[in-house]
């Protein structure tokens, strides 16, 4: 029931507030689990976040707009790891939640899949 650590991050480009449509370029925040992995993507592994939950599709229905998906907690792009902390000198992703190449091998080899996490920006 308690955090075990915490991380840096650099979310979507428009970091204020929940995520609530397909292309609004924000993070989810709230309460997801881990729900898969992806090893061989645009950016150095992923895993994947449960978004969106009942509630995030429900508002989205009744605003007759898409939710989105495919929200990951990644490394950096693909042939840019040298880039290491710079990634956080602004938020840069289009909703996902950016770590160093580091930071995202060490969640994946201790994080498993139904993990819950908390996303605070």
């Amino acid at each position: 029931g308690k955090p075990l650590k915490s991380y840096e991050i650099a979310l979507g480009r428009q970091p204020e507030g929940p995520k609530r449509f397909q292309g609004d370029n924000k993070t989810p925040e709230g309460h997801y689990k881990i729900d898969a992995r992806k090893e061989n993507s645009a950016y150095h592994r992923a895993l994947h976040i449960s978004y969106p939950s009942q509630q995030d599709i429900a508002f989205a229905a009744a605003q007759k707009r898409p939710t989105g998906g495919a929200i990951m907690i990644h490394g950096l792009p693909n042939g840019m790891g040298s880039m290491g902390r710079l990634h956080l000198l602004r938020d840069w992703t289009a909703g996902c939640i950016a770590v160093t190449n580091s930071e995202i091998e060490e969640l994946w080899r201790v994080v498993r899949n139904g993990t819950p996490i908390e996303i605070r920006p």
